[in-house]
């Protein structure tokens, strides 16, 4: 054994080499760091950032060792190479290894020292050219939250590295144009799952690499990672920029197998198809076909619904092919349907390109489509395996469309309390297209959604529970069917409105501060949506609406329900409603008897 191995250390029986304890952190260099000898240059890491395990990925040649020391020193880091680690561990060189207990055994005994590693503090790791296509070495990068940073080499500079190296046991005896040929085209997929990709040039110096990673990785955000934590089957929802572009590494390892079918619409997929398609080659996922429908609540129909079925099963999917969402509220809604009853269910993945879709419809798994008789009324409870809400992509919707998605925040702030706070003093910000003030009601939103659907997954609690994000929605419900789905009235605004009724119809009932309602409606018109049934260009009949809204999916026995208010951050579901008063408050408002 190797000096660096404990006599108690547990050894592995397949490699003969220990596992060790984490080693005692070294003390950081200054941020500041000095020149290298060799002539490196300096790089001052950005104030206020905090250092995480920087794990370097790529082939062999891509030069992981060299960068690995020079960058520790750029970001203060202790550095470890897993390649030393195991020789140390094992005493005999990593050839030997391969040669004495074959690739299997060495890749069990480099995943622990990997994982040991991770556990330890920050640190610049480079990794061996096959550790991170182990998925259980993939698993223990991103457990630990550390980045990984692939080093992309093109063939002809990694031949030159590598050849004639006594050290690189898989080129031993071998043509090496032919092993990298054939290591490329396997792990290539697989790097490309790193959280930051370096192209290196075929002429380019150690210095100039590190400081090109030094850079990316000072810069690198990580996205938020909210869990809806179901039992058994939970998922996370991720929140933040650029995740679009990203989008194959990202859902690469919740996939069954890597073939999906994408469904978008015509709106869309001009905009954002490309992006995708092109994150999902990177990473080897192949699209068996996209479905692209017409854009707007129309699309919620039978009709669109056997259309994307039809073209699902002539692609040839089966129940390993994952389904796709790209697009708004209907898309997801609908592709969330056709997942679940093509085959009897398919995987499901939401990508929401609406600030409306990224607060609310992508996450709980709720899916469906309209009838005649109301919105939502078949449909089935379908989870998504992972949520992307990529908050750069907000930045290409019409302002109409971020107004309407703004009132599932506002939403949100009446049953938290503390975000409508938020949105009273920066919800104009985010109506705006401010990337911050999105970001944090997309983060917020769906940190509150997440934790009412893990608590109530298919709103089955008696009062309360799931049903409270129907807040508003019995009357906006009601407005959109009555305006047939035809675009004059998005759900949004149907919701904006429902808002300000069901503060106005809490305050009749007695259960909040008269003055609620007036300041729910005031912080509606001030982001430009309509507040009152009244700013509509066209009139209502009570009874019609009384019509729609016992139709309703949350109605029970006929008896109309309503999500209300004692005041911002206390709601509850009430059924004892008397509908003469709904009636009177429909007819102040100017609706017809």
């Amino acid at each position: 054994m190797g000096p660096d191995v404990l006599p108690s250390a547990p050894v592995s029986r397949n490699l003969g080499f220990a596992i060790v304890p984490p080693a005692a952190p070294t003390a950081p260099v200054p941020h500041a760091a000095p020149p290298l000898p060799d002539g490196g240059l300096t790089f001052a890491v950005p104030e206020g950032w905090q250092p995480v395990s920087i794990v370097l990925i790529g082939m062999p040649g891509a030069g992981k060792t060299s960068v690995g020391r020079r960058l520790s020193q750029r970001l203060g880091l202790p550095f470890r190479d897993a390649d030393s680690e195991i020789e140390a561990a094992a005493g005999q060189p990593i050839t030997e290894i391969f040669s004495r207990y074959g690739e299997p055994h060495f890749r069990e005994g480099e995943r622990r020292v990997i994982a040991r590693l991770l556990d330890g503090p920050p640190m610049v790791l480079a990794t061996g050219g096959g550790a991170f296509n182990d998925p259980e070495t993939r698993a223990a990068v991103k457990a630990a939250g550390a980045a990984a940073v692939w080093l992309r080499c093109g063939r002809a500079t990694l031949l030159r590295r590598v050849s004639g190296r006594a050290t690189r046991p898989m080129f031993l005896n071998t043509d090496p144009v032919e092993v990298l040929t054939r290591l490329m085209a396997a792990r290539h997929p697989i790097y490309a799952e790193a959280d930051i990709v370096i192209d290196v040039l075929d002429d380019e110096n150690p210095e100039t690499t590190t400081d090109k990673v030094a850079a990316a990785v000072a810069g690198w955000r990580p996205p938020a990672r909210l869990p809806v934590a179901l039992a058994g089957r939970g998922y996370d929802v991720l929140v933040g920029d650029d995740l679009l572009a990203r989008a194959g590494a990202l859902i690469a390892p919740v996939l069954p197998a890597r073939r999906v079918a994408v469904v978008t619409d015509a709106g869309v997929g001009p905009l954002h198809l490309a992006t995708l398609s092109r994150s999902l080659e990177a990473v080897g996922i192949e699209t068996r076909a996209t479905v692209t429908v017409p854009p707007g609540e129309s699309s919620k129909s039978f009709q669109s619904l056997g259309t994307v079925l039809e073209a699902l099963l002539a692609a040839g999917v089966d129940r390993r092919t994952t389904v796709v969402a790209l697009g708004g509220g209907v898309v997801g809604d609908l592709a969330g349907f056709a997942a679940a009853t093509a085959l009897r269910g398919l995987p499901f993945i939401q990508i929401p390109t609406t600030l409306l879709a990224q607060v609310d419809s992508s996450v709980g798994g709720k899916t469906g489509i309209n009838l005649k008789a109301g919105k939502n009324l078949a449909g089935a409870f379908h989870q998504p395996r992972i949520v992307l809400a990529d908050t750069g992509v907000l930045a290409t919707l019409p302002a109409r469309e971020l107004r309407a998605g703004y009132a599932e925040v506002a939403k949100h702030g009446l049953l938290h309390g503390a975000l409508w706070g938020w949105c009273e003093s920066q919800g104009a910000h985010a109506v705006a297209g401010d990337a911050a003030a999105l970001r944090h009601a997309v983060l917020e939103s769906c940190r509150l959604k997440a934790a009412v659907v893990a608590a109530d997954e298919r709103e089955e609690t008696a009062e309360g529970g799931r049903a409270l994000l129907n807040l508003g929605h019995t009357f906006g419900h009601a407005l959109e069917a009555e305006c047939g789905y035809d675009g004059s009235l998005l759900h949004g605004e149907a919701v904006a409105i429902g808002l300000g009724l069901a503060a106005r119809l809490s305050a009749r009932l007695g259960h909040c501060d008269a003055a609620l309602p007036g300041r729910v409606e005031a912080h509606i018109a001030s982001v430009g949506l309509p507040a009152r049934i009244r700013d509509l260009p066209r009139g209502f009949a009570v009874e019609a609406l009384m019509g729609r809204m016992r139709k309703d999916k949350k109605a029970r026995d006929g008896a109309l329900r309503f999500v209300l208010l004692r005041a911002p951050g206390d709601a509850f579901t009430a059924g004892d409603v008397p509908a003469t008063i709904v009636e009177t408050l429909l007819r102040e408002e100017g609706c017809t008897a």
